[in-house]
């Protein structure tokens, strides 16, 4: 495994981090979820990120970490970096959603409970409220660290101006933003426009998730929707409507120039995403351990010659998902 630190801190987080967002939770298969959490590891994969509405049904990602690190990974803590977040609709009422400081503390009480955990090493507002003051949410997170409940805190999905202003705050109390997490990938390119140069202004690492667009960028759709996808499950994220033949054509012409690094579609889009040392490190999500293993095996060529970027942008051609 290879490692960087976190901004202009002194934490070093994997290059590939395990993201718990899908098939952890309790309507999976509990073994598979042990099996990848358990291999990971052994594969140097130290950091794995969480949130409170991780399931489904919402908490049931963290329950199940908890008792898999309980059981067979509990003299190993202080080796791994535990992240969650709270941000998104978590139980009914005016209290249960956003970033209010009655939301974040309720929240991270009870994902200390789920996970059995005396602290989380990053924890993070999961998303922008722009019904709660940011100075209400980063006043949270900053007692949340002086309470001892996170080492760490982190900003998720912030725009920049209040990316900036909640950066601003955390800096002047002497708890500064150790990390800021975005969706980020071939086709999602928003952050390279201010967020990273901003992260990388404050001293704040950078952690992409979704670097795969939701699959899209691997050989899975290449010759159509496969059944279990991600695009044909009706409540997914990605939609089968999403999946257009234009963007089929370009990851079939990515596919090629992968052949050509000796690398799978998967694999270039995720070095893809490590080329810029402003990115600390990528969040991937796996359905079992060889998924896993075919995601790390990217930190095997990192490299890209500036034909290669010149001949992937010309292929992406702005294309968003």
């Amino acid at each position: 495994m290879k490692y960087a630190y976190c901004g202009k801190s002194g934490l070093q987080l994997p290059r590939i981090s395990l993201g718990l967002w899908h098939n952890f939770g309790f309507i999976n298969d509990y073994e598979i979820a042990k099996e990848m959490i358990l291999h990971a590891f052994e594969m140097g994969v130290t950091h794995f990120d969480l949130a409170n509405n991780y399931g489904p049904p919402p908490g049931s990602a963290e329950s199940n970490f908890g008792k898999i690190l309980r059981e067979n990974l509990a003299s190993h803590r202080d080796e791994m970096i535990i992240s969650s977040k709270a941000g998104h609709l978590m139980w009914d009422g005016p209290y249960g959603d956003g970033a209010s400081r009655k939301y974040l503390m309720a929240s991270i009480s009870q994902s200390l409970k789920r996970t059995g955990l005396e602290y989380f090493d990053i924890f993070y507002t999961h998303r922008y409220d722009p019904n709660t003051p940011i100075e209400e949410t980063m006043q949270a997170l900053v007692d949340i660290v002086r309470q001892g409940k996170a080492l760490y805190i982190g900003i998720s999905k912030y725009p920049p101006l209040q990316a900036r202003h909640a950066m601003n705050y955390l800096k002047e109390r002497d708890v500064p933003c150790l990390i800021f997490q975005d969706k980020y990938s071939m086709f999602n390119r928003k952050p390279e426009e201010e967020i990273l140069d901003i992260t990388a202004g404050y001293g704040s690492g950078f952690i992409a998730f979704s670097p795969l667009a939701q699959g899209v960028l691997t050989d899975k759709y290449l010759h159509g929707i496969p059944a279990h996808s991600r695009a044909a499950e009706p409540a997914g994220f990605l939609r089968e409507d999403q999946v257009t033949d234009i963007l089929v054509e370009k990851v079939k012409k990515l596919h090629i120039l992968a052949g050509l690094r000796g690398q799978t579609m998967a694999g270039m889009a995720l070095a893809w995403v490590l080329r810029d040392e402003r990115v600390t490190s990528l969040i991937v999500g796996a359905r079992n351990t060889r998924q896993l293993d075919d995601n790390l095996k990217a930190l095997q060529n990192l490299t890209f010659t500036q034909e290669e970027l010149e001949q992937i942008d010309d292929i992406l051609d702005g294309a968003t998902l």
